[in-house]
């Protein structure tokens, strides 16, 4: 079964759900040995004006930063010896809530953070609080954060953001990245977000999330924006085992959660037919990656479907199981 093959079984519902519910798509799936298959829907921008959708299209990927940036960037900083993964993270962040010694947010780990097994909030509005980078990274560290159950949270990878800047020296938007990854893209190569209310205008190359861009436009959870195939090729690497602790990310931190990762669970995001040794994420933009390593196969779903409004229905969690089962079941 070629790529060619796994894409062709998924293009019909996408075709439609392009007629349908959101502006444009590109999909593109993956073998562990690299033979690969793109196909192109619909538009990469509407309004001001349309902009046809292409391969090399830049998506801002939102969430997948967590799993495309951070994570390995995090795991390679473990694997170097610059930390551990249970050490705390004032090993990397010391005036982390630096006025309460006794506070919970001294006691998180990496792999807490990593894992979302922290008591901090699935999301706040930081950017309410002010723009200025430096002084919204201040607050965020020595703000009280209320205790909770644990929660998916952006708050777990605004702070290993953090951390990295710490251990590397160097602010999130001059890290070194693979090619078809970026914090800053061309503008004109990009599909287009939202027409954001706070900002003004239509967004088109620069960082949806809100947080993200009052920390700069580059946060541990949402920044990076990839084309097509620089998330296969990050996807590809991870099947041929070349990258770091990737035992790490294959393993349950819990019932649904490995390291950054999603694992393969009833009712997620990659379908009905992934093997149980599958792993994925999703960006809120409409972006989404998933690597199955029982079937030795990979796919991303790169869509815009929040332009030019988040505020609709789009379909976009089932026609990513949609898509996701009829990949995977494809598969031998």
């Amino acid at each position: 079964m070629t790529a060619a093959d796994l894409l062709a079984a998924a293009t019909d519902p996408l075709a439609q759900a392009v007629v349908d519910q959101i502006p444009g798509a590109v999909l593109g799936v993956i073998t562990a040995a690299g033979d690969r298959a793109v196909a192109v829907f619909g538009l990469a921008q509407r309004e001001p004006h349309a902009a046809p959708m292409r391969c090399g299209t830049w998506f801002d990927l939102a969430s997948l930063t967590k799993v495309l940036f951070t994570t390995p960037t995090i795991l390679t900083l473990v694997a170097q010896g610059r930390m551990a993964l249970d050490d705390a993270l004032t090993v990397a962040i010391p005036d982390l809530r630096q006025y309460d010694p006794a506070a919970a947010e001294r006691r998180l780990t990496f792999r807490q953070c990593l894992a979302h097994q922290t008591h901090l909030p699935a999301v706040e509005p930081l950017y309410t609080y002010g723009q200025d980078p430096a002084t919204l990274r201040a607050f965020i560290l020595q703000r009280v954060w209320q205790p909770g159950p644990p929660v998916y949270s952006d708050i777990n990878f605004i702070l290993l953001g953090i951390a990295i800047e710490r251990l590397t020296g160097r602010s999130l938007g001059e890290q070194t990245l693979p090619g078809g990854l970026s914090f800053r893209p061309d503008p004109a190569e990009c599909a287009a977000t939202e027409r954001c209310t706070w900002r003004g205008r239509v967004l088109r190359g620069e960082v949806h999330d809100e947080n993200a861009f009052a920390l700069g436009g580059a946060a541990g959870h949402a920044g990076l924006f990839g084309t097509v195939d620089g998330v296969l090729d990050m996807a590809q690497g991870l099947l041929q085992g070349a990258a770091p602790a990737l035992a790490c990310i294959r393993t349950r931190q819990s019932a649904t959660r490995t390291l950054g990762w999603q694992a393969r669970h009833d009712g997620w995001s990659g379908g009905d037919a992934c093997s149980d040794a599958a792993i994925g994420h999703t960006g809120f933009t409409g972006t989404g990656v998933w690597i199955d390593f029982g079937r030795l196969i990979a796919w991303t779903l790169l869509t815009n479907r929040v332009h030019p409004t988040r505020h609709r229905n789009t379909g976009i969690e089932e026609l990513r199981r949609r898509v996701g089962t009829l990949i995977a079941g494809a598969a031998p």
